[in-house]
């Protein structure tokens, strides 16, 4: 640690040991074939109302917004380690913005279940679209970690 700290001292250790996380990339050309071959059906199953405004608020780097929401979705599920099963709705997951326009990423129905029995007090986010790919990193931070 820069503060001459070592890692125990600061809560590092304890910190880290109380992160779920979840890692996902898709291609955009895959959402834009799914959204033009299913159209609403699709999106309407996949996407929270708040999720399809912000994708639809401008039409160039609309799929990126969508692919991006999708990534985030998956990387949630793996962080939980459930995948989409079991009990789980795209529409569980949902991505927004924070004060500032950062995302934010909150849970509901199942997936909440299953987040607060594995501790998750709070999530971070981070989304990125390049070179055709976008992609969602979710960190899942637990109780003992949330002051660390």
């Amino acid at each position: 640690m820069m503060d001459g700290r070592s890692c125990r001292e600061s809560g590092t250790l304890a910190a880290m040991a109380g992160l779920l996380h979840g890692v996902d990339i898709v291609d955009i050309d895959r959402i834009g074939d799914l959204v033009q071959s299913h159209g609403d059906r699709f999106v309407t199953r996949v996407f929270t109302e708040p999720e399809r405004r912000y994708a639809e608020s401008s039409r160039p780097g609309r799929l990126e917004r969508y692919a991006a929401r999708f990534a985030a979705k998956e990387a949630v599920f793996k962080a939980l380690g459930c995948g989409w099963a079991g009990g789980t709705a795209w529409t569980d997951v949902s991505v927004s913005h924070r004060e500032g326009g950062g995302p934010e990423v909150s849970v509901a129905g199942h997936t909440a279940t299953l987040a607060a029995a594995k501790g998750v007090q709070r999530w971070e986010i981070s989304l990125s679209h390049a070179g055709g790919l976008a992609m969602a990193s979710v960190i899942g931070v637990q109780g003992d970690a949330v002051d660390g």
